[in-house]
């Protein structure tokens, strides 16, 4: 009886999955319009957690972006002045038809992705909030109208669209990454041509159906999947009508996309690569110390620009931290994201899996004690153990470079002033998390740390209302918050004889 009743629940598990991809255009679109792309050609959207062909999308060629972005061109000025109220509508209710679809929008990350079901849901939630929260400013767009400096007449100064913005996103944050970069240009008035990432296109295939549904004009918004990012996307980067790049992704990309806008002198908005040092003082709340490094490490199984790449930890705790960590990482159920009580999906592909054992190794022949995990995982898909090192020496590869997965390296520190060191000994400045009860320590730090971003006895900084950026090499610009919108706007200066 349990055989028949666990086949029966599979089939219509799978069942189930079908229907959520089938429910999804698996075309381009294109001013409004589904459409095939010009070569007829397809790629394949793989199940990271088997290895199989999940369905095929069309793949485009350069003559098909480029059809998009004379949709966005030839729509900017219409758009530009459509009612801000109703742009923020449109948005809203995006927004309302996420939400009402959540089960099956986190069904169908999981399945492109890997994350637990859970962990999509949380995102589909994150995504839509952008959009709430772009819906709102859309309305509070502003200027400023002031006397000149002599008396003798007026300054106006307004604020316009920047114009059409190509956009392009990663497959670690499906839909979080699309709906950052939609909402506010199409709260300010641009129009788009979003490419996401070949491996998980699904997720923003179907946010274009719900923001069509919503009632976005047709050609505000054109989505292309490409197999090929580069030969596809430099045409439009390169292309006079482009007014804007959004980019996320790794730096080494997003050194060679501000390289092509320069062409242009294109605006540009980067969110690039992060090595993030997770900060523990040795007068911080262990068990909070614990609790909020699962949650900086283990988000997305760490395959995330905010994941702690690095814990720099006091010497009189480091022990005793890596200890309670390991037994928590340890603890952590592994498996396909669709099972029940799944915590830690797998790896995005193989390449991925095989950059983390890499840096791995590199960690344990130098002298890093493996407490945990430390292998990967045989059999079908990209799984690797929860992974805790300790006495990670500095010459670590993993302390510069960013690892993007399950894996937690943990080094001591002897003062504040050794760790603020340790923590800004990278070219990457995105975000950093403290752990401290001084208040006083914690302001020194936090004005001492080079990054865009910082947590403060907490494990989590990614919040529509907040602007999410780094400096140095970790990027350009902000992204959600009120300065958000400020990316997709120029400013227009007049000069006015009374």
């Amino acid at each position: 009886m349990a055989t028949t009743t666990t086949d029966s629940t599979t089939t219509d598990q799978s069942a189930r999955e079908r229907a959520v991809i089938d429910a999804v255009p698996k075309q381009l679109y294109v001013a409004g319009e589904w459409r095939d792309p010009s070569g007829g050609g397809t790629l394949a959207v793989e199940d990271p957690s088997t290895g199989e062909t999940l369905c095929e999308i069309a793949d485009a060629q350069v003559q098909d972006a480029q059809a998009a972005l004379a949709s966005a061109a030839e729509r900017q000025q219409e758009w530009s002045r459509h009612p801000p109220r109703e742009r923020g509508e449109i948005l809203r209710r995006a927004f309302e038809l996420i939400m009402e679809r959540r089960d099956d929008l986190a069904l169908l990350m999981t399945l492109e992705m890997g994350k637990p079901v859970a962990e999509s849901a949380a995102e589909i939630a994150y995504a839509a909030d952008f959009l709430r929260w772009f819906s709102e400013e859309a309305v509070r767009i502003d200027g400023r109208y002031s006397v000149a400096t002599t008396g003798q007449g007026r300054v106006l100064v307004m604020k316009q669209p920047v114009g059409p913005c190509v956009s392009i996103t990663p497959w670690n944050f499906p839909m979080a990454m699309g709906t950052r970069k939609i909402g506010p240009a199409i709260a300010a008035g641009c129009t788009i041509v979003m490419k996401p990432a070949q491996q998980t296109p699904l997720s923003m295939l179907a946010l274009a159906q719900i923001l069509e549904q919503a009632g976005l004009p047709g050609g505000v918004l054109n989505v292309i999947t490409a197999s090929s990012s580069g030969s596809v996307m430099e045409p439009l980067i390169r292309d006079p009508r482009t007014r804007k790049l959004s980019f996320t992704g790794s730096t080494e990309v997003g050194r060679k996309l501000m390289e092509q806008a320069a062409e242009q002198v294109l605006r540009v908005s980067m969110e690039l690569g992060g090595n993030a040092p997770f900060l523990i003082f040795d007068d911080a709340d262990l068990d909070e110390a614990v609790e909020g490094a699962m949650i900086a490490k283990m988000r997305n199984i760490g395959e995330a620009c905010t994941a702690a790449n690095r814990f720099h930890v006091a010497e009189s705790v480091a022990e005793p931290f890596a200890r309670r960590l390991a037994e928590r990482m340890g603890q952590l159920k592994v498996g396909r994201g669709t099972e029940e009580g799944v915590q830690v999906g797998p790896l995005i592909d193989d390449n991925q899996r095989g950059k983390v054992q890499e840096l791995v190794t590199d960690a344990v022949d130098r002298g890093a004690k493996v407490l945990v995990g430390a292998e990967p995982i045989d059999g079908r898909g990209y799984f690797y153990l929860p992974t805790v090192l300790g006495d990670v020496p500095p010459d670590a590869r993993l302390l510069r470079e960013e690892i993007f997965g399950p894996v937690a390296p943990v080094a001591s520190f002897s003062s504040e002033e050794d760790a603020l060191r340790a923590a800004n000994a990278t070219e990457f400045g995105l975000v950093a998390y403290v752990y401290t009860s001084d208040v006083r320590r914690a302001f020194r730090v936090i004005e001492g740390l080079e990054t865009g971003m910082v947590g403060l006895n907490q494990g989590m900084v990614s919040n529509a209302s907040a602007p999410f950026g780094g400096v140095k090499q970790s990027g350009v610009g902000r992204e959600g918050g009120k300065e958000g919108i400020q990316e997709y706007l120029e400013t227009k200066y007049v000069a006015m004889n009374l």
